[in-house]
């Protein structure tokens, strides 16, 4: 845990010797992820949690959930908002900390100032008579890893953490979403016993028989046992991340579930009163405080949530925003029509519109704004209601490709054997893979073809071969969307 920039994921990198920051929109960690790494024979998982203010609430869960916290600090920057509101998390978890001093390669680095800035929020060096183990580190070059790791397990060792394996497991959802082939997906991190498959699995108001599990690497595993993160694929409804998950009987997950539905439509009804739209904007209006309402649309659970509970802290002396709904996939026709029908702005977070809600939107004059990044959501909607929405540039999508054939050519790459379904592509513009309306790549095409001709420019209706830049998993049936930034 830690503030952004101060070399979390880099860390975790280090650690596992793979390379996640580069695959993050804008470098910063935007979901929850598990891995277990090895260390002398035993066993440890990092639950990575993102550092941007935005992710107040995981970066809550993930204290929840943990043994133990590690606190990331950059040495040449020293404690920082998110930093002080890490601290606040972990000691309201009640669990332990060991304080990671990062970026020891960089000559202004000040481990000594880091601590003493520490000692200000009641956390006390162990050098210094305190408790808590601060260990200089460098995620670049690897200094100090392998001492942080032996850290861990001393003070895993002293806290005499235990489990019992054999018991019916309890754990949490730290991540769930909708895969187009597999159906929900979930991240269950096992606290107690041991998971199985063909385990009857609840949590919240979502229950299944789990059909498969895979660990972090996407292998197939058949059981779980404690501290482990398994994808889990089975349950009926996408559960709620950081909800408390338990193996139990289905005729028991049935009966709960049915009394917790019951509990909340009864609180529902008790919050909504009977009070329409209408109503809301007409008392709005007495107030004179203008509400403007959002739609959120994500890929997964987690920045749903993130979005909703970030926008809406958003407000000035004449405008609020209001979050109507929030969930998960694609933009449907149905966000539209909600949309429509209040007045709404759809914000789209690493997903795009359906063609017939795209249609729709356009004809019934609803916005969507697609984001990768979740900051950059949030700071448009705070200048959009300061009225100060400038963009320096406008995205202007320029047509549709549908990928019909693979050709892997050892010395390119994969070449896509595509289909321009509407519009135009060209060489240089960026680029989306979209697969099942969901953003899995942004790039630009790199090369394209038509035969064995280079080409410029190719228009809708005819074939054409196209490479992209620093992506090669693509596949039958996904759909690129070309686009262009035009300076305004």
């Amino acid at each position: 845990m830690g503030h952004v920039d101060h070399g979390k994921t880099s860390l975790l990198d280090a650690i596992r010797k793979t390379n996640v920051t580069l695959g993050e929109a804008g470098g910063i960690t935007q979901h929850i992820g598990a891995y277990s790494v090895d260390v002398n024979g035993r066993k440890i998982t990092f639950i990575d949690t993102p550092g941007h203010e935005a992710f107040t609430s995981m970066r809550a869960r993930g204290a929840k959930v943990t043994d133990m916290a590690i606190l990331v600090v950059a040495a040449d920057d020293g404690l920082m908002p998110q930093t002080i509101e890490a601290i606040s998390h972990i000691k309201a978890a009640g669990i332990p900390m060991v304080v990671a001093i990062n970026k020891m390669d960089r000559p202004e680095a000040n481990p000594e100032r880091v601590k003493q800035q520490l000692t200000e929020h009641d956390v006390l060096p162990e050098e210094w008579g305190g408790s808590t183990i601060c260990v200089p580190i460098s995620a670049k070059t690897g200094l100090g890893i392998d001492r942080l790791l032996e850290m861990v397990l001393l003070v895993a060792d002293m806290e005499e953490l235990t489990a019992d394996p054999t018991q019916p497991a309890a754990g949490y959802v730290i991540e769930s979403k909708i895969d187009k082939g597999r159906g929900v997906m979930a991240t269950v991190l096992v606290r107690n016993g041991t998971l199985h498959v063909g385990d009857y699995i609840l949590s919240g108001i979502s229950s299944g028989r789990i059909r498969a599990m895979m660990d972090y690497n996407g292998k197939s595993i058949k059981e779980a046992g404690p501290s482990t993160p398994a994808s889990v694929l089975g349950f009926s409804d996408v559960p709620v991340a950081g909800d408390k998950a338990y193996v139990v009987e289905e005729k028991l997950a049935k009966d709960i579930i049915y009394e917790r539905k019951t509990k909340l439509q009864e609180e529902k009804s008790n919050a909504n009163n009977g009070i329409t739209l209408e109503d809301f904007l007409k008392k709005s209006a007495d107030h004179e405080m203008k509400v403007l309402n959002i739609i959120v649309k994500a890929d997964v659970n987690g920045s749903s949530e993130a979005l909703k509970q970030t926008l809406e802290k958003i407000k000035n002396d004449e405008v609020e925003v209001k979050v109507i709904h929030a969930a998960v996939g694609g933009i449907t026709e149905g966000d539209v029509t909600l949309a429509q029908a209040s007045d709404a702005v759809i914000i789209g977070f690493n997903v795009r519109p359906e063609a017939k809600a795209k249609t729709l939107a356009e004809h019934n004059g609803v916005e969507i704004k697609n984001y990768s990044v979740i900051y950059d959501a949030v700071d448009d909607v705070t200048a959009a209601i300061n009225g100060m929405l400038t963009p320096k540039f406008e995205e202007e999508i320029i047509g549709h490709v549908e990928i019909r054939h693979l050709f892997k050519i050892s010395s390119v790459g994969t070449i896509a054997g595509s289909y321009v379904q509407d519009g135009r592509v060209e060489r240089g513009a960026k680029a989306r893979v979209l697969r099942d309306n969901i953003v899995v790549a942004d790039t630009e095409i790199e090369t394209l073809q038509s035969g064995k001709d280079q080409a410029k420019e190719i228009k809708a209706g005819f074939e054409c071969g196209i490479k992209l830049r620093g992506f090669n998993d693509i596949k039958v049936d996904d759909i690129i969307e070309v686009y262009v930034m035009n300076r305004i």
